[in-house]
């Protein structure tokens, strides 16, 4: 395993720049990166001090700073030092900027503004919480989307990312002998989709879950044939309401929501979901 220093600077939360190294440090299996995280950086004093940190743990550098003196000083730093420093929006912002013809504002933070999209999430968010677990099923045809499925498979994590999307999502849990809400059965607007789970995987995952709560592991809810019928019989009543299913098996949650976002674009006839 090769272990390395990676900072990672910007103007906002460093979110964006997160996000871009997680993505491209999972395609390096044998290599670890030991993170410096250096956030709201938008002053000189700021910009030297990362580069007194970078000196101190040399590593790749990469950074999202929109203002051009900002950048020109972090940049010049890491010559003089002889790291690598990465613009990651350069290309992006680049290829933008020839397409419209027009220069960006060059302003931090700007995705983050309290603007109606932000409040949007925050409504989508206070909504998933209020309908996690068939909770308040009266307010279920408001949904846009309504998750359903067996007991742990991933309802609620995925009702979170779709809600931080702004798209709220309920869900409701499938319980043996236990009839589902008539609210959900009458709903018309929101998109209901099904989540199934391989049997054996979920009595794994169960069982863990169990171990958590230091509960008995000996029950039904962990029963591998209990388990395999339940799983069947949801999966029939998905069928039986003609309802989409996306096996959560193998899928990451993010991977479970950009399924159910393209399900919404095509009942929408568009694009589903914010940025």
């Amino acid at each position: 395993m090769t272990r390395f220093h990676l900072h990672l600077v910007s103007d906002s939360t460093g979110d964006t720049v997160h996000s871009v190294a997680r993505a491209c440090l999972v395609q390096f299996e044998d290599a670890e990166a030991i993170e410096h995280i250096w956030s709201m950086v938008r002053t000189k004093a700021q910009v030297d001090r990362v580069i007194t940190g970078v000196e101190a743990n040399p590593g790749v550098v990469l950074f999202t700073l929109v203002n051009e003196v900002l950048r020109a000083g972090l940049q010049d730093g890491c010559r003089k030092l002889g790291v690598p420093v990465i613009p990651v929006l350069d290309p992006v912002i680049g290829a933008l900027t020839n397409h419209l013809g027009r220069q960006s504002r060059g302003l931090p933070g700007q995705q983050h503004l309290l603007d109606n999209e932000y409040f949007a999430r925050i409504d989508a968010m206070t909504f998933a919480l209020n309908h996690d677990d068939g909770q308040s099923s009266w307010g279920l045809n408001d949904a846009d989307v309504v998750l359903v499925g067996v007991s742990r498979t991933s309802k609620t994590p995925t009702c979170i990312y779709l809600a931080n999307r702004g798209i709220k999502a309920a869900n409701v849990p499938v319980v043996p002998n236990c009839p589902l809400p008539a609210e959900l059965l009458t709903a018309r607007r929101p998109l209901i989709v099904g989540l199934t789970k391989d049997p054996v995987h979920l009595v794994q995952v169960r069982r863990n879950r169990l171990l958590l709560l230091s509960q008995d592991q000996e029950t039904d809810y962990v029963d591998p044939e209990i388990v395999r019928q339940e799983v069947a019989a949801a999966r029939r009543l998905f069928a039986e309401h003609d309802w989409p299913v996306i096996d959560v098996s193998r899928r990451s949650i993010e991977e479970t929501a950009a399924t159910i976002i393209q399900l919404l674009g095509r009942q929408h006839g568009g694009a589903a979901g914010r940025p």
